[in-house]
């Protein structure tokens, strides 16, 4: 790629942001739209859909960005939860890194690249020189210039390093403090135990209050047995659907709730499909109670166990319970809400056998999504797009085309196939038998992650210079040579991903484009909206692995290819501005965790680190500096025991809370009279939701409420 094509491409996506900023600023003032651009301000009636029209309205303005830099950490953890503020570190600490490797990329290692002549570019016209002349493979084979890049690649190492420690010590820090400001909630006083051991003649809830009450005498408080309810649900979400549509036909005309009731609606005697609707529920209506009542017998060997203490909860987490470890087993419960109850409806093959399709799947999916890789590879390269299709010779002449298909079109196409990615990784996650949506989706997010950074980055370099080596590249002394000659062949590739991608969907995100046009269309053919209105949450599973892919590209090219580094730096200032304003604005949790996604950002971090040293070996091997070469390999080993450390120190932290904090709460409990209250709403917390009422009470018979007791729930 030429430098006059990533121009190209900057100027496209620099003039779309500005619509998107420009817009925005002007319908997020509009009434109408406060549900698009302030659904969670609007939720808790901080934000009105009617108001008096003036001029200011139509005018741009860019007040937003002041409200949203004000708010600090702490009042963030306060009005959105820990998860949220662990969220925005991601982009504080990628600031940081990448303000100090462009300085040092932009004012020491890119003008070493640039005046290199290993390339023998003539350096005349700029605009049409390849933007290999500014990464290191135009540095003179054996040239002591290199010694730069090799003092740079330590030093940047280390300042990695330092923020990334200083990260774990904040968050961590914050993580204690947010328990101990937090009031009692249920999950910290519950676990889960599967493999109950249920012996003939004895119901699962017997067994459990039996078990409990004598090896926990003084802290057992109280279980809820999981019942097998995916029929229930089933039936539920079918009633739901019915009755919305008969709220849809009740605010329609009386002429179209009538239609034929033969084929498609065109033979056969009119009917009032008001009055079919109606029976329909009613028939829903009784399955239900029917399948409520023969819930009682259809337990699952699994039960949430409540205790009267955080510590006696977390004594029962810890330790064995019997002396056959199949039995008993206890995890961690999750909050109530977060419960994902379709889980317990699997038996233990079921979801080994899922487990396994889960695996061929994404193996599958890797394979597939190779296709796409193929094809963004080919647009890159114009002289194999005239070899493929020799009649868009011609058009592929014209300076302006060119420039628009290997500067912008392939990052577009590739970006449009990842978008599928996040989606099909929760459905695989929700089938493997996680318990909580936390859980689903911090699978899903590892996931997403290593299948972006082998798709998008192994696969893109492979299939440009190395797919053909495949049997060299899995002998691993060969691994550094390998990736040292690919890697610096697609900064160009990467370079304008940045820019297409990154910057293009954080406007997008901004701007919201789908819900914008969705509240218009209802609106426009529905009118008023009646339905239950419903803020929306984010999703770490599908943000988070963007954000530590682009940290990847900018670690391993730090050295490689510095000119990525001003736009990294554009990318992470805008995002740190647009999310802190969609997470105060638009989305509200649906569970906290308490930063539990934190380790994967570590992880990815030192992965990266790694990656790029493998890279320098080999490179300083290729370009004739073996002395430099040798003295970095040490530096991947001090980094992984810079891991290790981490590991030991913090790790824990993110698992479970020690002993100490969990005695002082507990302590702090027992001058707290709202205890009491808490107690008696910890025994109902952790029934399933299908199980308490019928949805859609039709008489006043008594016949639509519970028919399990409250004990037998």
């Amino acid at each position: 790629m030429i430098l006059s094509a990533l121009l190209t491409s900057v100027g496209i996506n620099l003039g779309l942001c500005f619509l998107f900023f420009t817009l925005y600023s002007v319908l997020r003032k509009q009434p109408w739209n406060v549900p698009v651009y302030a659904p969670r301000l609007l939720a808790q009636g901080q934000s009105q859909q009617e108001g008096e029209f003036n001029l200011e309205r139509l005018l741009p303005t860019a007040g937003w960005v002041r409200r949203a830099w004000q708010p600090s950490d702490e009042q963030l953890i306060s009005t959105l939860g820990l998860d949220a503020v662990v969220f925005t570190r991601i982009f504080v600490f990628s600031l940081k890194v990448f303000a100090f490797a462009g300085v040092v990329g932009v004012f020491i290692l890119l003008p070493v690249n640039f005046l290199g002549n290993q390339l023998d570019y003539d350096f005349s016209d700029l605009s049409n020189k390849s933007l290999d002349s500014f990464s290191i493979s135009n540095v003179n084979d054996g040239s002591n210039w290199l010694w730069v890049h090799f003092c740079a690649a330590y030093i940047f190492t280390g300042v990695v390093c330092y923020f990334l420690y200083y990260e774990h010590c904040y968050i961590s820090s914050k993580r204690i403090a947010y328990f101990y400001s937090s009031e009692p909630k249920p999950h910290q006083f519950t676990v889960l135990v599967r493999g109950i051991p249920v012996s003939s003649g004895s119901s699962c809830s017997e067994t459990v209050e039996r078990f409990f009450t004598e090896y926990h005498p003084t802290t057992y408080l109280s279980h809820a047995v999981v019942r097998r309810t995916s029929k229930l649900r089933g039936l539920i979400s079918d009633a739901e659907k019915m009755y919305r549509n008969l709220a849809h036909l009740k605010l329609a005309q009386s002429g179209q709730r009538f239609r034929r009731d033969g084929f498609l609606g065109i033979f056969g005697r009119k009917v009032n499909i008001l009055d079919k609707y109606e029976k329909k529920l009613e028939d829903l209506e009784d399955n239900m109670r029917m399948e409520q009542s023969s819930l009682a017998g259809k337990e699952v060997p699994a039960a949430f166990v409540s205790f009267k203490s955080r510590l006696g909860a977390a004594i029962a987490l810890h330790i064995p319970q019997g002396v056959n470890p199949t039995e008993w087993v206890t995890e961690r419960a999750p909050e109530p809400q977060d419960v994902y109850w379709p889980f317990f409806s699997a038996s233990f093959l079921k979801r080994w056998i899922c487990n396994l399709v889960v695996v061929v799947a994404c193996a599958a999916l890797t394979i597939l999504f190779l296709i796409p890789v193929v094809i963004v590879q080919g647009l890159t390269h114009l002289d194999q797009l005239e070899i493929w299709f020799p009649f868009l010779k011609g058009i592929l002449e014209i300076a302006v085309v060119s420039q628009v298909i290997t500067g912008y079109l392939p990052s577009l196409i590739l970006q449009l196939f990842l978008s599928l990615v996040p989606p099909i990784m929760i459905i695989f996650s929700s089938i493997q038998g996680y318990i909580s949506l936390s859980q689903i989706e911090n699978s899903a997010c590892n996931k997403v992650l290593w299948f972006t950074i082998w798709n998008i980055f192994f696969a893109n370099v492979l299939s440009g210079s190395a797919l053909y080596q495949v049997n060299v590249f899995l002998e691993p002394k060969n691994i550094p040579r390998v990736l040292a000659e690919a890697v610096p062949a697609q900064a160009a590739f990467f370079i304008a991903y940045v820019v297409t991608s990154g910057w293009t969907s954080l406007s997008s995100e901004l701007f919201r484009l789908t819900p914008l046009l969705c509240s218009f269309i209802k609106r426009l053919f529905a009118g008023k909206d009646d339905d239950k209105f419903e803020v929306p949450s984010i999703h770490y599973y599908s943000e988070i692995p963007t954000l530590l892919f682009f940290g990847l590209l900018g670690v391993t090219y730090f050295f490689l290819a510095p000119l990525i580094l001003p736009f990294l730096l554009v990318y992470y200032c805008m995002g740190y501005i647009i999310y802190r304003n969609q997470l105060l604005n638009v989305y509200s949790p649906k569970y906290e965790t308490g930063g539990k996604f934190w380790p994967i950002v570590h992880y990815s971090i030192i992965f990266s680190l790694v990656l790029m040293h493998v890279i320098a070996i080999g490179l300083f091997g290729l370009k004739k500096l073996p002395l430099g070469a040798s003295l970095t390999v040490p530096l991947p080993l001090l980094t992984l025991l810079f891991n290790e450390y981490c590991r030991k120190r913090f790790l824990s932290i993110f698992k479970s809370y020690p002993v100490e904090c969990l005695a002082k709460k507990d302590r702090e409990d027992q001058n707290n009279t709202a205890m009491a209250a808490f107690y008696d709403k910890l025994v109902a917390a952790y029934r399933d939701p299908v199980l308490l009422s019928t949805r859609y009470p039709r008489s006043s018979d008594g016949r639509s409420s519970p028919l399990l007791p409250p004990s037998e729930v």
